[in-house]
């Protein structure tokens, strides 16, 4: 098989991922689920999605749809649009499988996937995490990724402006 259609095979359907799901679990192994925008990817993006994958067999990233980034990022974003962002996600090593959500917040994806470990990168706290309450219910586990200083999307953008 080449490997431009390996990288489209990671990129899923709700169906399509609760059967790979299905078939993961079946043997035993475990999923770690992180979230985000991934506009512009960069190597702070790269830290904790490998951090991610770190944390479990199998690595399942959400991707914020076109509308629910510009909610939460502004009028002016996303700069590449959805299925570009998916691409790019799907063509990393350590991600398994990617999925794009419509909603503001990956809780409906959560609560479906029930990972085994919710992993967010940032300085939140496990209560302000979307998801952790359900996983710890379910007896997952939460881990917060630190931030790489120096490296986010906004900063980019903005170094592009000044150019």
């Amino acid at each position: 098989m080449k490997h431009s259609q390996i990288i489209q095979e990671k990129i899923l359907e709700l169906p399509q991922l609760l059967q790979q799901i299905n078939r993961w679990r079946i043997l035993n192994k475990t999923i770690s689920f992180t979230n985000g925008c991934f506009d512009i990817l960069h190597q702070g993006h790269i830290a904790s999605l490998s951090q991610a994958a770190a944390e479990a067999d199998f690595l399942i990233v959400g991707v914020n749809a076109d509308a629910s980034v510009k909610k939460l990022k502004g009028e002016h974003r996303p700069i590449n649009d959805q299925r570009s962002r998916a691409i790019l996600i799907a063509s990393l090593l350590m991600v398994d499988a990617v999925i794009i959500f419509e909603e503001d917040t990956p809780l409906e994806l959560i609560n479906v996937v029930l990972p085994d470990v919710l992993v967010k990168g940032g300085d939140y706290t496990i209560e302000q995490i979307v998801g952790a309450k359900e996983v710890i219910a379910n007896g997952g586990r939460v881990v917060i990724n630190p931030i790489v200083p120096g490296f986010s999307t906004s900063g980019l953008i903005e170094k592009i402006h000044k150019l």
